[in-house]
C-alpha cells in the first residue's frame, strides 16, 4: 500500500477501535474532536478500503461485523504501544501538558475535588481539566475519561487505584426532631424512625452497623428504614436533614461542616456504619503500562491536598 493511500487508512482503523470501545459514534467523534458525520463518513470509507462491512448499525447501538473485530484485534494493541510511546517522549520535555477528563460524584466534586483545582491549575498552566459531576457509575474507557474520583471500600482489581485519604459515614438528625421523635439508643429503632435513605435501587433499604466488643468479634446489626424523602445526592439528603425531616445517613465531606457547628447532632456513637459510602476515596483510572504526566500530577496534588482528610 503507497503511502498516500496508508496515512488515511491508519486514522480510519485507529477510529474503528475508539469505536468498538464507546460503542457509539457521538461518543468515539467526541475522543477525537471530529464531528458525527466526519466519523460516519470515515468508517464508510475505510470499509470501501476493506472491501467488507466492518460495523452493523443501527438506531440503538453499533456492534461491529466478524471482520470489524478482527482488525480491531488486530491493529488496537499497535495503537495503544504508539499512544504510549508518543505521550512517553512528550512527557520528557518541559511542562506537563494535555487535557485530562476527570468523573467524580456532585457533592464529592462539589465540595471536596473542585476548591482543590484552582491551585493545580496554578501550577500547571499547560494542562487542561473537564470534570464531569454525575452520581451514576461511567465506564472511563468507553466513555474517553481519564481519572476517576470515587469512595468505595475495594476498588476494582483491573484499575490503578491511588488512595487520596480516608472517609467515613455519620448517622445524623437535627436537635428539633430529636426532641420530637425521641433519640435512638440502638440502630434497631431506626426501624421506627422516619429516615432519609440514600436513593439506591428500588426494594427496601437496610443500613448496616458494626459495633467493637472487647474482646469478642464485633456485633453486627442489619435493620431496614424507611422515611418521606430519598435522593441520590448527599447535599440534599444533609439539607432535609437540616430541616428536620429525619434521619440521615451521610458521608463525612457533605457533615462534617454541620456537625462542628453543632447543627446536626452524631447519633449512635458506638455503632459504626459499614458497607454504604465507602471508607476511602480513591482516584481509579483502568491499568495501562504508563500513566500520563499530567494524569499523575493529578493524582499526587490531590493525594497532598488530601493528606489530611474530607473532614478536617
Amino acid at each position: 500500500m503507497s503511502e498516500r493511500l496508508l496515512s488515511p487508512v491508519l486514522a480510519d482503523l485507529h477510529l474503528l477501535t475508539v469505536l468498538a470501545t464507546t460503542r457509539s459514534y457521538t461518543q468515539a467523534a467526541r475522543r477525537l474532536g471530529i464531528s458525527k458525520a466526519s466519523a460516519s463518513m470515515r468508517i464508510s470509507e475505510l470499509e470501501r478500503a476493506a472491501g467488507v462491512p466492518l460495523v452493523r448499525r443501527s438506531s440503538r447501538s453499533v456492534a461491529l461485523t466478524e471482520a470489524g473485530q478482527q482488525l480491531v484485534d488486530e491493529v488496537e494493541g499497535a495503537f495503544a504501544r504508539i499512544e504510549q510511546g508518543f505521550n512517553g517522549v512528550r512527557d520528557l520535555v518541559g511542562q506537563p501538558r494535555g487535557l485530562v477528563r476527570v468523573s467524580a460524584p456532585v457533592a464529592l466534586g462539589r465540595q471536596v475535588i473542585g476548591p482543590l483545582l484552582p491551585g493545580f491549575l496554578a501550577s500547571y498552566p499547560e494542562i487542561r481539566l473537564e470534570l464531569d459531576l454525575s452520581d451514576r457509575l461511567v465506564n472511563l474507557a468507553q466513555e474517553g475519561f481519564d481519572l476517576a474520583i470515587r469512595h468505595t471500600h475495594a476498588p476494582p482489581e483491573t484499575h490503578v487505584a491511588w488512595a487520596l485519604c480516608e472517609t467515613r459515614t455519620w448517622l445524623v438528625a437535627h436537635r428539633d426532631y430529636l426532641a420530637r421523635h425521641g433519640t435512638p439508643e440502638h440502630p434497631s429503632e431506626l426501624a421506627q424512625h422516619r429516615c432519609l435513605p440514600y436513593l439506591r435501587g428500588g426494594g427496601v433499604q437496610r443500613w448496616d452497623f458494626e459495633r467493637a466488643l472487647p474482646r469478642k468479634r464485633a456485633e453486627r446489626v442489619s435493620v431496614p428504614v424507611a422515611g418521606p424523602f430519598k435522593a441520590n445526592n448527599s447535599e440534599l439528603l444533609r439539607e432535609a436533614v437540616l430541616g428536620g425531616v429525619g434521619i440521615g445517613l451521610l458521608p463525612d465531606f457533605s457533615c462534617a461542616a454541620a456537625l462542628r457547628e453543632g447543627a446536626l447532632v452524631a447519633l449512635l456513637p458506638q455503632w459504626q456504619p459499614v458497607g454504604f459510602f465507602g471508607e476511602r476515596i480513591y482516584a481509579l483510572r483502568p491499568y495501562a503500562p504508563q500513566v500520563p504526566r499530567a494524569v499523575q500530577c493529578l493524582v499526587d496534588h490531590l493525594r497532598q491536598r488530601l493528606a489530611g482528610g474530607v473532614g478536617a
